[in-house]
């Protein structure tokens, strides 16, 4: 019996053992490090399934070029750079990894929260600039007792939740599709301009949706606190760049720390690179060693459901389970 075939667009890591021990007896495993769609092909034409990591955006008029295509499995998160409706017309089933790295994740965010609260990363450079003095760093205040503000409410929102109950923060969260109490994790829901009002630390964890698009923008500056910080390990999109900037600008905000920005990477020259009210991390929150085997594990496995005729286990377009070219 011939193998399938399964392109992986693009990867991070530095070698495919993983791949190969789970896909290895049932494919021929196609490599190509591009994340251009059209580079994609002529190797996608014919394949059975796509690995992918950053590579898009994968649109309807890609999937049509390859009718053999029964999954995309994307080892992130994530699925903005995948049209799901395209893929759910076309019968391809689109999965994702969401558990490989929540603790990773909200620790980052925990991390940033309080390293703007306590000015560590500009003290740092002070210190390094030959400077030794704390005023500069005034005015600063004290966590306990502030509110923490948590935009969406899965996994990672969730443990974030408790790590700031654990120092004594007021949490409040902000999720259409999540009912007050139906999680085991502290917080309060609030409509979303509630959030932005009441806010001391704002940290963002919705997906990045047609609707979660540019929903911080100027409107929503305009209503948060002065002295309120902003916190993104989610997608860099969700942030409108220019309308936060111009809001450190008018001190609107504090200062904000971004883990994903828009675009990525922000180019050397960019403001957002030379305030000392502004953090700015390259995406890397999902990572640690033991992420890394999670991320690498996630989407073969999938894969490897399909091609044993099997159904995957972190379907994102449901709705494909009616008509699906895997038949399963």
């Amino acid at each position: 019996m011939a193998k399938a075939k399964v392109v992986l667009t693009d990867y991070v890591w530095e070698a495919l053992d993983v791949e190969n021990e789970i896909l290895g007896a049932l494919a021929e495993i196609v490599p190509l490090q591009v994340t251009d769609p059209e580079a994609f092909f002529p190797e996608a034409e014919d394949c059975d399934a796509l690995l992918n990591t950053y590579g898009g955006p994968i649109t309807a008029d890609v999937m049509a070029r390859m009718p053999n295509c029964k999954i995309i499995a994307r080892y992130g998160i994530g699925v903005d750079t995948i049209d799901l409706d395209a893929a759910t017309e076309a019968g391809i089933i689109v999965t994702n990894n969401p558990t490989y790295c929540i603790e990773e994740v909200a620790e980052h965010t925990l991390a940033m929260l309080l390293t703007c609260a306590r000015k560590i990363a500009f003290y740092d450079r002070l210190v390094r600039g030959g400077d030794w003095a704390v005023p500069p760093g005034k005015p600063m205040f004290r966590l306990a007792g502030a509110t923490v503000g948590l935009i969406g409410f899965g996994n990672i929102a969730r443990r974030v939740a408790k790590g700031a109950a654990g120092l004594d923060m007021r949490v409040l969260y902000s999720d259409p599709f999540v009912e007050p109490g139906q999680f085991d994790a502290p917080g309060e829901k609030v409509e979303f301009e509630a959030l932005l009002r009441e806010s001391d630390y704002l940290c963002v964890h919705a997906p990045l949706t047609a609707q979660t698009r540019g929903m911080l923008g100027a409107d929503a500056f305009a209503q948060m606190k002065s002295t309120a910080f902003l916190v993104n390990c989610s997608r860099g999109p969700i942030i409108d760049t220019d309308a936060l900037v111009q809001a450190l600008d008018d001190g609107q905000i504090a200062g904000c720390a971004l883990d994903t920005t828009d675009p990525e990477p922000l180019p050397a020259d960019h403001t957002l690179r030379a305030r000392d009210n502004v953090i700015v991390n390259p995406h890397a929150a999902w990572y640690s060693e033991q992420a890394m085997e999670g991320l690498q594990r996630g989407a073969p496995s999938e894969v490897r459901c399909v091609l044993k005729g099997e159904w995957p286990v972190n379907v994102v377009n449901r709705a494909v389970k009616d008509n699906n070219r895997a038949g399963l």
